[in-house]
C-alpha cells in the first residue's frame, strides 16, 4: 500500500505560503520606503534646481498601493509593485548560490519594477509610445535583495546582497535611477522613416509624430525587435 502523501502536501503548502506571505510583506514595506525616499530626493533636487530654473518639473505622485511615479523634467519613472511572488530561472547565479542551496525557500522573491517613459506619452495619451525597464528590485523572505538594471544600476549592485535591505540601499538606488533617466536622451527615427504618413496616422498619432525613443535604451530595444 502506498503511503498517503497528504501530510507532505500540507507541509509543502504551509511552508511555501508562510515564506511567500513574509516575502510579500517585505516587498510592500520596501515599496513604501522607496516612495518616501523618492519624495525626499525630489525635494532636495527641486530646492537646488529652482534657484536656477523654475520651469524644471519634478514631482512624486502616488497612484495606488502598487504604483507611484517620479516626474523628472521630460521623463516619467513608473514604479510598480507586483503582487505575485516569483522565482528566477534555474540557471540564474542566485539560484545556483550556496545561499539558496542551504535553504531553497529563499528563491521566492517579490519584485518592484521601474519603467522609464516620456512624460508626454502620458500627458498626450500616446498609447503606442514605449516604456523601458530601467531597473528591478527583488526581495526574499529574509529581506535580502537583488537589483538588476543597466549601466550604473547594474554596476553598483552586481550580485545578491549579503545583508538585509536598508534605507541607505534604497536611497542609492533612487539616486541612480533618477540619474540614469536624466542622462538618457531622446533619438528620433531616421528622416526617411517619417517622410510620409497616412491620414489615419495623422488623426490617430498627431501628438506622437516625430516622438523619439530613449537613446540610452536604443540598443537593447533594437535587439529585442530583431530577435
Amino acid at each position: 500500500m502506498h503511503p498517503d502523501p497528504t501530510e507532505n502536501i500540507v507541509e509543502i503548502l504551509l511552508n511555501k505560503s508562510t515564506v511567500k506571505q513574509k516575502t510579500y510583506r517585505n516587498v510592500c514595506t520596501a515599496f513604501k520606503q522607496m516612495e518616501e525616499e523618492a519624495r525626499l530626493m525630489v525635494d532636495v533636487i527641486s530646492a537646488k534646481t529652482t534657484e536656477r530654473d523654475q520651469d524644471i518639473k519634478l514631482s512624486v505622485e502616488s497612484v495606488n498601493a502598487q504604483e507611484f511615479h517620479i516626474r523628472v523634467a521630460g521623463d516619467l519613472l513608473v514604479f510598480i509593485l507586483h503582487t505575485n511572488i516569483i522565482t528566477l530561472p534555474e540557471d540564474y547565479d542566485y539560484n545556483k548560490s550556496n545561499y539558496v542551496a542551504d535553504q531553497p525557500l529563499r528563491k521566492y522573491l517579490g519584485q518592484i519594477n521601474v519603467y522609464n517613459f516620456m512624460a508626454d506619452s502620458f500627458e498626450f495619451n500616446r498609447l503606442n509610445d514605449p516604456g523601458y525597464l530601467l531597473a528591478r528590485l527583488l526581495i526574499n523572505s529574509e529581506n535580502h535583495f537583488i537589483v538588476e538594471g543597466d549601466r550604473q544600476v547594474g554596476f553598483m549592485f552586481e550580485s545578491a546582497s549579503v545583508k538585509p535591505l536598508e534605507k541607505v540601499d534604497l536611497d542609492i538606488l533612487i539616486k541612480l535611477i533618477i540619474s540614469q533617466a536624466a542622462d538618457n536622451d531622446l533619438v528620433v527615427p531616421p528622416f526617411p522613416k517619417i517622410r510620409s504618413i497616412s491620414v489615419r496616422e495623422k488623426l490617430e498619432k498627431t501628438q506622437s509624430l516625430g516622438a523619439g525613443n530613449k537613446i540610452g535604451f536604443q540598443m537593447s530595444y533594437q535587439n529585442e525587435t530583431k530577435s
